[in-house]
């Protein structure tokens, strides 16, 4: 498809920098895809479109301070590095800036040689495999060194870091956040669990393939980047009986519905698992488990508004974000977001 056929009108000043006070108080767009109707709420209202029996499915990802700033060792060059996947004990790959002067034996210091990094491998697109020299443990050096990757269209550093963060997050080694969880609180999990809905965590850590641009005209070209992701025993146990008995499987965020579709699609079951995914979801995607979404609003032209326009019809799609445009919604990271239910695939 031609990229362009995702593209919208957004107003820069809607794009949101900083999260709403109260997680629960930003806004809701409740969107019926079978009846293609919408209706404006608040995020606490999502308590009266859950069911009993829903199961309610979250990406526990929690993200690590994975922007490290330094220098060259030799030179003295400004170097940028953000950590995008641990492969191997201490050896990670990475997004850098300036890409070209990072050539495979290049040093980077950080912290005055609290943290060294050294390139072992060149890969396209401004990837580096770098192995980290450092001495403790190596969360609490990053910890104490890197700062947390907001994205490019927040203009300042959020202080403090935890509304990064979901409430629920707990596995560490994401370099983005699943921005759909930031609406919830604890005091609305509770309402959630108290009504008689299941909560199941999965993890999938977010690197490049969920936040890299499409640079490509025809989206039948675009290859999206492999991501880890996790599902329990447990958490497999419980998706398959959802699945079985016909009650709705409700996913928080475009991350958790790629981990549910991409694990289900592959073994034709929900299976416990521990591996990598680069499921492309996009328009002619028929849906295999996901019934309804709870969503943030997205970039244009991204792989994520083709995943939710794959869910429920590109035109509507197209239309709900002009309806949110005009009423003036929050978008993107620290946003307003979306409840798209309804059973009709996209």
């Amino acid at each position: 498809m031609d990229i362009n056929l995702f593209d919208y009108y957004l107003p820069e000043s809607l794009i949101a920098q900083v999260p709403c006070q109260q997680r629960d108080h930003s806004r809701l767009l409740v969107v019926d895809k079978d009846k293609q109707t919408y209706e404006d709420k608040m995020f606490y209202n999502i308590i009266d479109y859950l069911m009993p029996g829903d199961v309610l499915v979250r990406n526990n990802t929690k993200v690590i301070p994975a922007r490290l700033l330094g220098v060259k060792e030799v030179t003295g060059a400004h170097c940028e590095l953000l950590l995008l996947k641990q492969l191997e004990g201490d050896n990670w790959e990475c997004l850098t800036r300036p890409a070209k002067s990072l050539k495979v034996g290049a040093r980077v210091s950080f912290g005055e040689g609290k943290l060294i990094a050294e390139c072992l491998e060149e890969k396209e697109e401004g990837l580096r495999v770098f192995k980290f020299i450092y001495k403790g443990i190596f969360l609490e050096v990053l910890d104490a060194l890197g700062k947390m990757p907001l994205p490019p269209y927040i203009s300042e550093q959020l202080c403090p870091n935890d509304r990064y963060q979901t409430v629920y997050a707990k596995s560490e080694g994401s370099a983005a956040a699943p921005t759909a969880g930031f609406h919830f609180t604890e005091a609305l999990f509770e309402q959630i669990i108290a009504k008689g809905i299941e909560v199941v965590d999965v993890t999938l850590h977010i690197g490049l393939g969920t936040f890299r641009p499409v640079k490509v005209t025809d989206t039948k070209d675009h290859v999206m980047h492999s991501e880890a992701y996790e599902i329990s025993p447990e958490a497999a146990c419980k998706l398959n009986a959802a699945k079985k008995e016909n009650r709705r499987i409700i996913c928080i965020g475009t991350t958790s519905v790629r981990t549910l579709e991409a694990n289900y699609t592959k073994y034709h079951e929900f299976k416990a698992m521990r591996e990598a995914t680069n499921i492309f979801i996009e328009p002619g995607y028929r849906y295999q488990v996901v019934d309804a979404l709870i969503t943030n609003f997205h970039l244009p032209k991204s792989t994520l508004i083709m995943l939710v326009s794959a869910f429920m019809g590109r035109q509507f799609t197209l239309e709900v974000y002009r309806h949110a445009v005009e009423e003036k919604y929050r978008f993107f990271s620290f946003g307003d977001a979306m409840f798209i239910h309804g059973k009709t695939q996209g």
